[in-house]
């Protein structure tokens, strides 16, 4: 060790000193072969998905370079016998004679000259090979293999880091492919543009936003399919402190359930047939910043109680792993489900419950926020134009009159369609609203609003002024005003709903909110109204 001392420490300089691995080890040929019989260094990684070595770098240490190798595919069988050797820490000595073995898939017989090889180790397993090409009529003595063993070290580290580096830039280009699809899903140009409707039907959304982004407690989010969970989501992330770190969406429901263990917490080489490698999970890759759970009420029951552990203690375990990890996550979950229901039917665990409807925020469909629907029409329609390469046609009266009449079943993701295909329809010259109206679906039975226990509004923390009835009363005593004038029918010809001019379904729902009993406007032996 003390004989190569200062090629050693020059060896670790240049290592480190370089990022690429390419540059690293064209730096360092030329020192070793001061001291080394040097003709050229390869370096080749262990693909273990593909059954190959790949070839990494090919350093010439003086003179041209020899001929380059591409890929080198192996059998089942020789892949096993190459990782074993790997493992074996042993060097290959290759005189200049016909090579065999291990030897032959290193160096293949076009590049000649004597071959010293030997294994590279990263902290995961076998990482790859370092190969010596001896001069022309010259070879390696004893003092060089003891050398090259040292070497080995310093080599194998700049083969990891060059691996992780590969990694970080393959993350880094998904992340930006998500980002990207994204905007475009969304029709925006940033992240940081101003969400359609913050100053009038989601006002109260976003006040809570705003108000829960400064804090790292779990947030959940209600509300109707499509009506924009995932956009205040990335809204909360954006506002917070983690906003420099990534964001990260996962769907549970487009989860099988036999990969959600790997998928949300990771797996360890091996741990399964069909793990080649050692995989990061949703966990891991959030860690610094902010797991998105779209649809958390469609994880399993045993997938529940891990996920509440993580959110117990922060700590994860790889599937096959035995060490745990901590990863600092805030988590946004969402859904379209009554989970208060779920939890009495005991398909969803009520210690999750608890864990994750810390602060929940309640999304309104948007038949609620009908003053909404021109902003978002115009948004929309300078979406399709740009996406659809059209001249920017903006929605008239008409069009707008016609939105407004419509029951928006698929909220928010279903006006944008409908923009889309009118948009279509119109080539430019024109929004074709109407026509792309005609392939809207109305459910018989629209799905039931959420809980009216997660509602908490700002006139629970501010009291009205003396003399001016909250809005909820006013609401009420007008509701039991149309009540009373139908004798409790709600809806059909001259039914509340159709004088109070909203749907049936939404009446019902605020008068559950408001304690509002129909039973006492009855009279007569009229038959019950259900809601």
């Amino acid at each position: 060790m003390h004989r190569f001392r200062e090629i050693l420490l020059s060896v670790w300089r240049e290592t480190c000193r370089h990022i690429d691995l390419s540059e690293s080890v064209r730096t360092v040929a030329p020192l070793l072969a001061e001291r080394l019989p040097l003709e050229a260094v390869i370096v080749r990684r262990l693909d273990s998905q593909h059954q190959s070595l790949e070839t990494i770098v090919v350093a010439a240490a003086e003179g041209s370079l020899p001929p380059q190798i591409g890929r080198t595919p192996c059998s089942d069988a020789r892949f096993k016998r190459l990782t074993s050797w790997v493992r074996a820490g042993k060097l290959l000595h290759g005189q200049r004679i016909k090579r065999s073995g291990e030897l032959a898939l290193i160096v293949p017989e076009e590049i000649e000259g004597e071959v010293l090889a030997g294994p590279l180790i990263s902290p995961e397993g076998p990482g790859g090979v370092l190969a010596l090409i001896a001069s022309h009529a010259k070879s390696f003595k004893e003092e060089h293999l003891r050398m090259t063993e040292e070497l080995l070290e310093p080599f194998s580290v700049a083969l990891e880091n060059d691996r992780r580096l590969h990694e970080l830039q393959t993350l880094r280009s998904v992340a930006e492919a998500d980002r990207t699809t994204l905007l475009t899903r969304l029709g925006k140009r940033e992240m940081s543009e101003i969400i359609v409707g913050s100053e009038a039907g989601l006002r109260h959304v976003m006040e809570r936003a705003d108000l829960v982004s400064q804090s790292d407690v779990p947030v959940l989010i209600l509300g109707e399919t499509g009506t924009g969970k995932e956009v205040v989501s990335r809204a909360i992330h954006n506002k917070s402190a983690r906003h420099d770190g990534p964001f990260i969406r996962v769907n549970c429901g487009a989860i099988p359930s036999e990969l959600i263990d790997s998928q949300l917490f990771g797996h360890e080489k091996g741990s399964f047939t069909g793990a080649s490698e050692t995989r990061q999970g949703w966990f891991e890759r959030a860690n610094g910043g902010t797991l998105f759970l779209d649809e958390i009420g469609e994880l399993p029951l045993p997938a529940q109680v891990r996920l509440l552990r993580v959110l117990q203690d922060g700590f994860i375990e790889r599937v096959g792993g035995q060490q745990p990890m901590h990863v600092d996550v805030r988590m946004i979950a969402a859904t379209h489900r009554d989970l208060a229901a779920m939890v009495r039917d005991r398909s969803f665990r009520e210690d999750l419950w608890y864990r994750i409807s810390v602060f929940p925020i309640m999304l309104p469909p948007l038949r609620d926020r009908l003053d909404d629907i021109p902003s978002l029409a115009r948004h929309f329609a300078a979406r399709a134009a740009s996406r659809f390469g059209l001249s920017l046609v903006e929605p008239s009266a008409t069009d707008l009159q016609v939105l407004r009449k419509y029951a928006w079943p698929g909220n928010i993701r279903e006006l944008g369609a409908v923009i889309d295909r009118a948009a279509i329809l119109g080539d430019g010259k024109s929004l074709e609203v109407a026509k792309s109206l005609g392939f809207g679906i109305t459910p018989s039975q629209p799905a039931p609003p959420p809980p009216t226990f997660y509602e908490v509004t700002t006139d629970d923390l501010h009291p009205p002024s003396p003399g001016i009835a909250s809005l909820d009363t006013a609401m009420q005593q007008h509701i039991e005003k149309a009540l009373a004038a139908t004798r409790g029918k709600i809806e059909g010809r001259g039914g509340a709903a159709g004088i109070l001019g909203i749907n049936p379904h939404t009446l019902r729902a605020r008068m559950r909110k408001l304690g509002i009993s129909w039973s006492k406007f009855r009279s007569g032996s009229l038959p019950d109204v259900v809601f």
